[in-house]
Parts: C-alpha cells; structure tokens; sequence
C-alpha cells in the first residue's frame, strides 16, 4: 500500500510563532520541532535555499525528531540558478571571490572548483539526516528564466547525480515546461530519468505559473499546494502566501492526492501556503480526509491517543 505523508514547509517563520499555534511552553527551536513533529510526519526545510545549512543544524534537526519523521530540504538558490548574495556564502569561499559585496551572484559568475566547493559543503551538511533515514527529497525549485531545452535537462541530471546517493525532486517555475507543447515531453523524460515532478497549486496567469498537473514520474511522488492569493508578485511573504484553503478545496485536493497516490510509493504533500497557521490548519485537515493516522482533529485540537504508537 503506499504511504501518504503531509506536512508543511517551514516549522519556524514568524507570522507562526505569532499566530498561537504553538502552546506557550514550546519557547526554544528544540521545543518547537518535538511539537510540530508530534503532529505532522514530515516537513519542508525552506531557509536552506537562502544560506547554506551547518551540519551542526542538521544533527540537531535528526536528535530532536522521532524514527520514522522526514525532512525535504529545499537546495541552495546557487544550485538551481537563482540569484545568490555573497553574503550567502561561506566567509572563506566569500572571502576568496572578493568583488562587490552586494553584487547577486550566479554559477557563472564563479570559478567551477567554487562552485563544486558549494555542492560539497551543502551535501555534507545534510549527511546526518541522509544517514539517519530522515532526509526524503532535496527541493530543486528552478527559476522563471529556466526554461525547457537541451541544456537544461543536462543540467536536470548533472543535479541528480551529484546528489547522490541523495535524491532529488524537482519544480519548475517556468510554465513552458508544463504547456501542451512540451508537457508530455517534460514527463516523459523526468519519468525515463527517475526524477520526481513536483505538482503544484498556485496562482494562474503569471510567468511562473505551471497548471496544476499530477504526475507520477518516480516512485516518489511531491505535491506542494502554495495557495491563490492575488498577491503573488508580492515581495512580502505574507501576502505572497497569504490564502486559506477552504473545506470543498481540500476535499477536492484529497481526492486527487490519493489518485496519484495510486501511482506512487510514497507521497509527500507539503502545505506552502505559509500565513499564520494557514499552512498548519490547511495540513491537519488534509491528513483527516486522507485518513491519516494520529491526524488532529476540529480546530487543531490533538487527538492524543491515536499518536500513541
């Protein structure tokens, strides 16, 4: 039978420390994580895209969870071609480049053995949680201005195989990819490849905007619902994902998911619609429709016994 796991991505941004969710003794990050992990079997590590992690945070992310929970780390924007600020980097890999501090970087801009230092070090970082059976799929979210073609599906596999033994899921955020000319095509190869496509929900009518297409690429499937809010060009966070799905929505969505579910080993649906506890809320509702073991029940109240294992 395959397993369907929900979570949320990010555990620690602000507008949730500030909305209640969590329960007034839950203070320190070491308290936050066991309450959300108690909660929800997996979540997506968002902060990894903007510094590198520390192996030191990913020890600590693998001893405050239980066997069994799973991290989605979100890769470094230099990995997937976005804009990089030097201060971003490593001091001594910063200290080396020189140049304008405040000059957004891309790989082009750096030497390749720098570059290469980059991929060591961010995959090295993750080692604790690879090893400890946590680690489920690095995010591979690519840009606007990455579009469908020969060279990109090179480098589709170049971030594969460097990854490796870890294992990689991949988003677009260029609709090409996902239109009727090459939606097929783009399948079809992340299928022949073993690449998980991640299926998205999002605004409509932008240049970023991919359908919301379920596909079973791999034996992992990835489903990441970022909400509708009509302020997605936003620059701030809040409003970008600030959308609350509603009851016929996440109905709706739970009878797709375990649609693709059929298809897959495992599942991972993340909730990004990260405003408040909107994502919290939205996830405890669809581990109920989905019929999640230990899922929380009404207005996010525990049902203690069935997390009891």
């Amino acid at each position: 039978m395959s397993k369907i796991l929900v979570g949320t991505a990010s555990w620690t941004d602000k507008s949730l420390l500030a909305s209640g969710w969590y329960p007034p003794d839950a203070r320190t990050p070491e308290a936050r994580l066991a309450y959300y992990a108690s909660r929800f079997p997996l979540v997506e590590v968002d902060a990894t895209y903007y510094h590198p992690p520390a192996r030191r945070t990913a020890e600590l992310w693998r001893d405050r969870t239980p066997d069994g929970f799973t991290f989605n780390v979100k890769a470094f924007s230099l990995l997937t071609q976005h804009p990089t600020r030097p201060s971003a980097l490593h001091k001594d890999l910063r200290e080396a480049l020189g140049g304008d501090p405040g000059r957004a970087l891309y790989p082009r801009d750096l030497p390749p053995e720098l570059v290469e230092e980059v991929w060591d070090r961010f995959l090295g970082a993750l080692a604790p949680l690879h090893e400890a059976g946590r680690l489920g799929a690095l995010l591979f979210q690519f840009p606007p201005w990455f579009p469908p073609g020969e060279s990109n599906r090179r480098y589709l596999l170049r971030c594969r195989d460097r990854c490796r033994p870890m294992r990689i899921c991949v988003e677009f955020r260029n609709a090409a990819w996902m239109d009727d000319d090459h939606r097929d095509d783009t399948l079809a190869f992340l299928a022949a490849h073993d690449l998980p496509y991640v299926c998205v929900d999002m605004p409509q009518g932008h240049p970023s905007s991919i359908p919301p297409v379920l596909a079973a690429t791999s034996d992992l499937a990835v489903v990441r619902l970022h909400g509708h809010s009509r302020k997605w060009t936003s620059r701030v966070i809040e409003e970008k994902f600030g959308y609350l799905y509603g009851e016929e929505e996440l109905r709706e969505w739970a009878a797709r998911i375990a649609g693709l579910a059929e298809r897959a080993a495992t599942t991972h649906v993340l909730t990004n619609n990260c405003c408040a506890d909107n994502s919290q809320r939205n996830a405890a509702r669809l581990r109920e429709l989905l019929g999640q073991p230990g899922a929380q029940l009404g207005q996010m109240r525990l049902d203690v016994e069935g997390l009891r294992r």
